[in-house]
């Protein structure tokens, strides 16, 4: 076997010998795209400071990456399935990287977000390729397991982004979380040629382009939709993406069912597992990244952590992911998916519901708890939900269905943080306006301070830093009577500084509280949904289970 692999597996006699290695490249482009999103929330106040961006730029330069990501993901896997899953891996990859090193070296808002943008092409390229080569290249008894490990490598992303973040921001600039993305996704690019072998659709049929281009529009809209109305107002903007986003989901679903080959069987979706599935997947993302969203802003903001150490506290999650993934292995065999999907689902609301606790004198400790819960909850429902979306396409259209998974997931994210962010938000704003009401706070002050937490505690910090100016004034003063004038201004300016401080912790822990109580709601709801979706364990999902149980006690070639 020479050093790069070009015999394609399809053309394998037998299961490739090397999968497990080639698994490892798979997470490898799979954990950087993730780490993406969750890197920047720890990054977001130095590259706000620096680039002096308002927090619709900022918005922006989260979402950027969003838009394009979800919009181009099933166009894009049905490409992959035609003519090479794994040129489109290694063609994201290079589009990834290039785009990394642009947002690094630009210096103004619209430069990080058009470098986020390409960011976003990128990872609609590498997504749906890596679960598409996972499913082509692990014969059937294992995919279950690789799927698995997929997962929980999603879940430690997720935790490891704030702490890689971190550990850069210690000595570097934002740009250096832009850079990290590099080194990762070429070793990524080398290890894709030497171990993961070719592959495409044996028969694949003329692709579908109109109905490609009208997902495009259609999740594009939907998702800008998501952005817009709840951040900047349900403006014509808004309103015009949801219609657009309405009325083109109508003509892709009429287009779909008419067209002999169609990029998407949109009958799929009359099928309770699948439709289930999908469902899980979004609900449990839209809770996992708006209570990411809100955690980690505590974090920082309110306990006062360095990005390092709001990175190394959100571990626990990680490691509870694997916890979480074992259990998952050793149950869903024997209980089978329902009960493990849906106990996953209570474990997630369980873990919001404990976070309605949270006040402005909680520590570290109250969030460890829910940070464990929730990580043992995604290795727990994720994988199987996976799986079972990835089993309902057949070989030719693996890349489609491992992009319908990831666009599900990342509507779920978006979801998350447009909704849970804006209960957050306005609770955090009303919260605050009571916590100052009858002080002689200005108010434009209050307006700024209202803009989100961070801005509440530079409020306080500039209140603080007046009180500082004034005390050194009376220190020089011309009279003893104008030096105690001076001084009790000062008092008063610096219990003022900490009555604002002490008003924005408070009102930001109550706002957290109560965001929680809404997502613990919307995801319970949807526990209950999922449960009665999915059916119960058939005949085909035991002798599946059963090839899986048999496969446990073969020898893994690595």
């Amino acid at each position: 076997m020479g050093l790069v692999i070009n015999q394609p597996v399809e053309k394998m006699g037998a299961p490739y010998r090397r999968r497990w290695w080639a698994l490892l490249v798979l997470c490898l482009s799979l954990l950087i795209i993730v780490m993406a999103n969750t890197a920047l929330t720890v990054a977001a106040p130095d590259m706000t400071k620096d680039l002096g961006l308002s927090s619709s730029d900022l918005q922006w330069v989260i979402d950027g990456y969003t838009v394009p990501y979800a919009a181009l993901m099933l166009l894009l896997g049905a490409i992959g399935d035609k003519y090479s899953r794994r040129g489109a891996l290694v063609l994201g990859l290079l589009v990834f990287a290039g785009a990394s090193v642009a947002g690094s070296l630009v210096d103004s808002s619209t430069g990080v977000i058009a470098s986020r943008a390409v960011m976003g092409v990128g990872a609609a390229l590498i997504m749906p390729a890596t679960l598409s080569l996972l499913a082509s290249t692990f014969p059937r008894a294992e995919r279950a397991k690789a799927i698995l490990l997929w997962t929980a490598t999603a879940g430690i992303a997720i935790a490891a982004g704030p702490l890689v973040a971190g550990a850069l921001l210690e000595n570097h600039g934002w740009a250096s979380t832009f850079l990290i993305n590099v080194p990762i996704a070429l070793l990524a690019v080398v290890g894709a040629f030497v171990l993961v072998p070719p592959s495409k659709a044996a028969h694949h049929d003329r692709i579908d382009y109109v109905g490609g281009l009208l997902s495009v529009v259609s999740v594009g809209a939907l998702v800008y939709m998501i952005i817009q109305g709840p951040h900047f107002g349900w403006d014509i903007k808004a309103i015009g993406a949801a219609v657009v986003a309405g009325l083109g989901f109508l003509v892709f679903v009429l287009w779909e069912l008419r067209h002999p080959r169609p990029v998407l069987d949109v009958r799929r979706f009359a099928h309770r597992m699948f439709s289930g599935s999908l469902l899980a997947v979004a609900l449990f993302f839209l809770a996992v990244f708006g209570a990411f969203y809100y955690l980690t802003q505590h974090l920082q903001f309110v306990l006062g952590y360095t990005p390092l150490e709001t990175g190394i506290r959100m571990l626990p999650l990680a490691g509870a992911v694997f916890v979480g993934s074992a259990l998952t292995g050793f149950l869903t065999p024997r209980l089978g998916m329902k009960v493990t999907v849906t106990a996953g689902m209570v474990a997630g609301t369980v873990a919001l519901a404990l976070l309605t606790r949270v006040d402005s004198g909680s520590g570290y400790g109250d969030f460890l708890a829910p940070l464990i819960i929730l990580g043992v909850a995604i290795g727990l429902a994720l994988s199987p939900c996976t799986d079972a979306i990835m089993g309902a396409f057949p070989e030719a259209e693996l890349g489609v269905g491992g992009a319908v998974n990831d666009t599900s997931l990342e509507l779920g994210g978006s979801l998350g943080i447009a909704i849970l962010g804006s209960v957050l938000a306005k609770s955090y704003s009303s919260h605050l306006a009571d916590a100052t009401a009858g002080t002689k706070l200005p108010a434009s002050a209050l307006a700024t301070a209202q803009d989100s937490v961070g801005a509440g505690y530079a409020v306080a910090q500039g209140i603080g830093e007046q009180a500082k100016q004034l005390g050194a004034q009376a220190m020089h003063a011309g009279s003893p009577q104008q030096a105690a004038q001076l001084k009790a201004q000062a008092e008063q300016l610096a219990a003022g500084a900490q009555q604002m401080s002490h008003a924005v912790g408070s009102a930001f822990s109550d706002a957290v509280a109560r965001t929680s109580l809404i997502g613990a709601v919307i995801l319970g709801v949807g526990t209950v949904l999922v449960a009665v979706l999915l059916p119960r364990r058939d005949k085909g999902e035991a002798q599946q289970e059963q090839t899986s149980d048999d496969a446990e006690h073969e020898p893994l070639s690595v």
